[in-house]
């Protein structure tokens, strides 16, 4: 196959070609994304071995510190994987990030404890998160970029999703281990050295992805990528301002409610509601297989009724019906129930998470395309995506949690009233 594949090409493609690069991309998006919520998902049992004292909401609110300081390198990562994609090619671009998930997962994987280095183990683990927080900042804006382009005009919405399907994956894999080793291990078991071992399995998994990210072929051409606004932030921010700021106005709202009911979901079921944690760990295992499978629905229905108009309706309901879910869950007691709230708001963020990352690309010209959907997003994200759990947290213990779902609420509805006022992407003529 050649190096570069024209747009006439793209056309071309048969179906199992497109697959081919549709998994080929995604393959290391499942993994990193997998390798970054393990973090989230495992806190529950190693926040002791770096964070000895206090309550256990104390030791939760500084590791989902930490947590949250991996988003804050997001940027970086964006803007540096997105200057790399667009001036030396998507594919280049998706094999670094995806090797330096690897290290930064094999580094916790490793790590000393508390009581064996004292305060460098906190430190250490903070290192590591920044690196994976880097990486991740890059992979979604080239991933989601790629997988815009090689996706099949008219169906753009059904195979970019598949993005949300690998990125959902990821945690759900993450998920799935997790309930593995707690059948096959004690709590203790766990908590002394059980944790690492779904870091081990991310690492060797980088792998898989490395090898089928080696065989896919690059989208843009020679002379787009030697173009002299190829990868720039002036250009980006002088040219294609407005894209920049809309994007950033809905990742603030999608990005806050998407981590709100995934990541943090499961520490709310534990800490709120008083289930325990493997009963949360079940319910939400089957949650997020249901979220995977929605996020191709949704995705074509973005193709029948407009990128704008799902947007407006993730917007408006979201807005609407947070607080009353999340009133509701609080008092739930049974775990059916919970299960049902939880994917009935999920179903609501699938109308912007199916359409995500092609939503970005569709807003940017190639020559910016991954600079674009990576640092608008990044940006976003690491301000309100990654502080979730941390601002749910910090409600909760200042005994004010009911605060946490107006918020969410709140930034929700600046994402309808932005939704409101963008061009529609899919007759803007930018992705060819």
């Amino acid at each position: 196959m050649s190096q570069h594949i024209t747009p006439q090409e793209i056309e071309a493609l048969t179906p199992r070609q497109r697959v081919f690069a549709i998994v080929g991309a995604s393959s290391g998006n499942l993994v990193e994304w997998f390798d970054f919520y393990i973090y989230s998902f495992c806190a529950l049992y190693f926040s002791a071995a770096f964070f000895p004292s206090g309550n256990p909401t104390t030791q939760l609110l500084n590791t989902a510190g930490i947590f949250a300081a991996g988003f804050l390198m997001r940027p970086i990562g964006g803007w540096m994987f997105g200057r790399i994609a667009d001036r030396y090619g998507r594919k280049n671009s998706m094999l670094i990030s995806v090797l330096m998930m690897c290290g930064g997962s094999l580094m916790i994987a490793v790590l000393p404890t508390y009581a064996q280095i004292g305060t460098a183990a906190p430190v250490l683990l903070l290192l590591a998160r920044l690196f994976q927080g880097l990486s991740v900042g890059g992979e979604y804006g080239t991933s989601a970029t790629y997988m815009s382009e090689v996706a099949q005009p008219g169906r753009r919405g059904f195979f970019a999703s598949f993005q949300y399907v690998t990125l959902i994956g990821g945690q759900l894999l993450a998920l799935l281990v997790l309930v593995v080793l707690q059948q096959l291990l004690t709590e203790a078991e766990l908590k002394a050295w059980g944790w690492r071992i779904p870091f081990v399995l991310g690492a060797c998994a980088a792998l898989v992805s490395l090898y089928l990210r080696r065989s896919l072929t690059e989208t843009t051409s020679a002379t787009e990528r030697k173009s002299k606004e190829a990868g720039s932030v002036a250009a980006l921010l002088r040219d294609h301002r407005r894209a920049f700021i809309t994007v950033l106005g809905f990742t603030a709202g999608g990005s806050l409610i998407f981590y709100t009911f995934t990541t943090y979901m499961q520490k709310y079921l534990v800490n709120t509601v008083g289930m325990d944690t493997k009963t949360a760990s079940a319910i939400m295992t089957v949650v997020l297989v249901i979220y995977m499978c929605l996020q191709p629905v949704f995705g074509s229905l973005s193709d029948r009724i407009g990128r704008k108009t799902s947007m407006m309706w993730f917007g408006g309901l979201a807005a609407i019906a947070t607080v009353p879910i999340m009133t509701a869950l609080r008092g739930v007691a049974s775990p059916f129930m919970a299960g049902v709230l939880i994917v009935c708001a999920l179903a609501i963020v699938s109308l912007y998470t199916s359409i995500s990352g092609l939503i970005k690309a569709e807003m940017f010209p190639v020559e910016v395309r991954a600079l674009g959907v990576g640092l608008s997003y990044a940006v976003a994200n690491a301000i309100f995506g990654g502080s979730a759990e941390y601002v749910a947290l910090w409600f909760k213990q200042a005994g004010m949690e009911s605060n946490f779902y107006w918020y969410v609420s709140v930034m929700c509805a600046i994402a309808f009233i932005v939704s409101l006022r963008m061009p529609d992407p899919t007759k803007s003529g930018m992705l060819k």
